[in-house]
């Protein structure tokens, strides 16, 4: 998985599409049942490395959203011991929503930017409306029938924590995973099975985004209705282009 996985960062760090700069942003993928790549901290999407994959165990990772009362120093240290090379550099400390994201069924990868057409959303009062709302067919294809919504929360374990509940609760709503998380004044996180659902997600958001944008100025944002986004979602012809999409 590193190759599929430094090919996914470096497109999603290309400068000239503004989704991250310098050590903005992370990715992951899975290797097993019991380890996963994540990006190491600070180093740069565009020009990761391989030394800058490190391998970390779901079990030292995954018990920690369950605790509460984690001071900064527990946290480092036990990202630090999840570690399945102990000479490897230290991994992001998003490492932990993405081990979450990871054991959903079909999720092999994942990535996390800081999209500056997204975040002009994400910071303003009409952010969760963009989330749930759909304005074209191509936003439902590549992003699904609606996002998720995060409210700002500390980066790190209470961010992964408030991640887990949300996506839980939209699972619970539509039977089927996210592919597109919003997390409010900070960035977006898209999952799927190939690092292409990756990069459609994310690179679809961000012309939604820049669309919403467009037509707030222009009086505001006319979304598909309920009935269109469902019959977007379910029609054949759209699960074939999927298939092809390979996402």
């Amino acid at each position: 998985m590193k190759q599929p996985l430094l090919e996914l960062s470096h497109e999603l760090g290309a400068e000239h599409r503004q989704l991250a700069i310098l050590g903005e942003g992370n990715t992951s993928s899975r290797c097993d049942e019991k380890t996963f790549f994540v990006k190491a901290s600070g180093s740069s999407l565009a020009t990761l490395k391989e030394s800058d994959l490190v391998a970390c165990n779901f079990g030292d990772l995954l018990p920690m959203l369950d605790l509460d009362h984690l001071g900064d120093e527990e946290i480092e240290a036990k990202l630090f011991a999840s570690r399945v090379d102990q000479e490897s550099k230290k991994p992001s400390v998003e490492a932990l929503f993405h081990a979450y994201l990871l054991t959903l069924p079909g999720v092999n990868f994942v990535g996390h930017v800081h999209s500056v057409a997204v975040n002009q959303i994400l910071c303003s009062p009409r952010a969760k409306e963009f989330a749930e709302g759909r304005l074209f067919p191509d936003e439902i294809v590549c992003c699904g029938v609606a996002s998720v919504f995060v409210p700002y929360t500390d980066p790190g374990l209470k961010l992964a924590q408030s991640i887990r509940q949300d996506c839980e609760a939209f699972i619970k709503r539509y039977g089927t995973n996210p592919r597109v998380i919003l997390l409010e004044n900070h960035g977006l996180i898209t999952l799927g099975a190939t690092p292409a659902a990756v990069k459609a997600a994310t690179y679809m958001a961000d012309k939604a985004a820049r669309i919403f944008a467009g037509a707030a100025a222009l009086g505001g944002p006319v979304f598909l209705d309920a009935s269109q986004v469902d019959r977007i979602a379910n029609r054949t012809d759209e699960h074939y282009r999927q298939r092809a999409l390979n996402l």
